[in-house]
């Protein structure tokens, strides 16, 4: 692979958070041109008036907070993977306008006759679906150009460097130019490895550095670092170059702990330190889970007769289905959840993962899943303290034992309390292999590491959007 040689300001290399705070900014700017489009249309007597009468209108305050809302409905792709991918962007913003739509067509019939302004919400919707749309399709355009990019070298060629390596080429548009690796053995030098050269060694790095253009240094050595590669590396990030470690990389960029990547003490002498949490977020949590669950149960005591009623017409009696779980620190309870699945649909006792087009799930309980209405009964353990709204998904007992024999790290998911939703059920579906569970455990074990109430509201509101797209795990 030729290595290209680019002239790229520093000025312009945005990282990760910097994008996401351009695309709240364009996004806001186009819901302040819907919100000025609204009330104008609003105020029209006609399509042909253009008077500025709606100036001396005074909308009401709730007619304001409609940005809001239409941002916390984008929060999808404010992932700067997704934002990249038109596809996404696209399913994302009529999602975000179907949603809105259906919000206000519930308000609206239940609200008085002539008391909400049907002209200046529509044009709103309307004019912030387009808005946004040409926004983000102009960031795609823009944000994605090498101009903007970063350019990064793996200082090391080994499994850690070469397999994020892999996993950082799939993803297209990349969140940087990777312009080859820098690494000690000399049997690599000159090679291609996973599609990218092997560039030079410790020695050379800081020529490199200059030559190639290069803004950041990914370090992916877990073994002896040699004294002169360790001072290239110092006199680099002196000289304002970014050095991020793999593991701080793999998470930035894929949401998860690279698992399979860490050496066996990791986690005692990382994971642990950094799942603590202060004692206000542990009882903010709380309360929330205490509310939320009272609210949803109610909605699901005036929900039940109609999901009784369609269990029982598809596939008869039971309505609920108990079975026991793993919770907090590996203690066993028993969870409660409308029924799925025939009668015995594991009557050989051998506990099994749901698989998509599972042959065991009944037709109204492949809406009941998609709908994610099936979970409303675990809102009993999470008044119980047993659950929390967010959180990784309690597994059975057998699965557990099971997986913690295969997978590195696996009962660490149980530091915390599972969850009616999580970070791993909102980016996986159904793990089906060993493989696709090492992937949900390393956003579980993501989620007890960075958990906070921002992302737990994130995971909220993406639930939301799932359940309302009927984009039940």
């Amino acid at each position: 692979m030729a290595i290209e040689k680019q002239q790229i300001k520093k000025r312009w290399r945005i990282r990760t958070g910097e994008r996401q705070a351009i695309l709240l900014i364009g996004d806001l700017l186009a819901t302040a041109i819907a919100i000025f489009l609204g009330l104008y249309f609003w105020a029209q007597k006609d399509w042909l008036d253009f008077s500025w009468a709606f100036l001396d209108q005074r909308a009401p305050f709730w007619f304001f907070l409609l940005p809001l809302l239409w941002v916390l409905l984008l929060v999808e792709i404010y992932d700067v993977k997704k934002a990249t991918r038109r596809t996404d962007v696209i399913r994302g913003i009529l999602t975000a306008s179907v949603i809105s739509f259906g919000i206000y067509l519930v308000i609206f019939f239940i609200s008085d006759p002539n008391s909400l302004p049907r002209r200046g919400v529509f044009f709103f919707i309307l004019a912030a679906t387009i808005f946004t749309l040409i926004w983000r399709l102009i960031y795609i355009k823009i944000f994605t150009a090498p101009l903007f990019m970063r350019r990064a070298l793996m200082i090391g060629a080994g499994k850690a460097g070469s397999t994020l390596a892999a996993m950082l080429s799939e993803i297209k548009p990349g969140p940087f130019i990777l312009v080859g690796y820098i690494d000690d053995d000399q049997e690599k030098l000159g090679k291609e490895i996973n599609g990218f050269p092997v560039v030079g060694n410790g020695e050379q790095l800081t020529t490199l550095i200059s030559e190639l253009q290069i803004s950041d240094l990914i370090f992916a050595i877990s073994g002896e670092l040699k004294p002169d590669l360790f001072r290239a590396v110092l006199n680099a990030a002196e000289n304002d170059i970014e050095v991020t470690s793999m593991p701080t990389l793999y998470e930035e960029v894929f949401g998860r702990v690279p698992i399979l990547l860490l050496q066996s003490d990791w986690i005692l002498r990382s994971f642990i330190d950094q799942t603590h949490t202060s004692g206000v977020y542990e009882s903010v949590k709380r309360l929330i889970d205490i509310f939320g669950s009272i609210v949803c149960l109610l909605v699901m005591i005036c929900l039940f007769p109609l999901i009784a009623l369609g269990i029982l017409i598809d596939s008869g009696l039971p309505i609920l289905y108990s079975q026991m779980r793993v919770g907090k620190y590996g203690q066993p309870y028993r969870i409660l959840k409308f029924r799925t699945m025939y009668q015995d649909a594991e009557k050989d006792g051998v506990a099994r993962t749901a698989t998509e087009n599972d042959a065991r799930i009944t037709r109204f309980g492949k809406f009941l899943r998609r709908s994610h209405i099936d979970e409303l009964p675990q809102l009993f353990n999470i008044l119980k303290g047993e659950n929390s709204i967010v959180g990784p998904r309690a597994e059975q007992i057998e699965l557990v034992n099971k997986f913690q024999q295969q997978i590195p790290f696996y009962r660490a998911r149980l530091f915390v309390r599972p969850g009616l939703t999580g970070w791993a059920q909102m980016n996986q579906r159904y793990a089906t292999t060993v493989e696709d569970t090492v992937v949900k455990l390393e956003y579980d074990l993501y989620y007890i590491k960075k958990r906070n109430l921002l992302l737990d509201f994130t995971i909220i509101l993406r639930t939301v959007g799932a359940v309302l797209g009927l984009k039940g795990l």
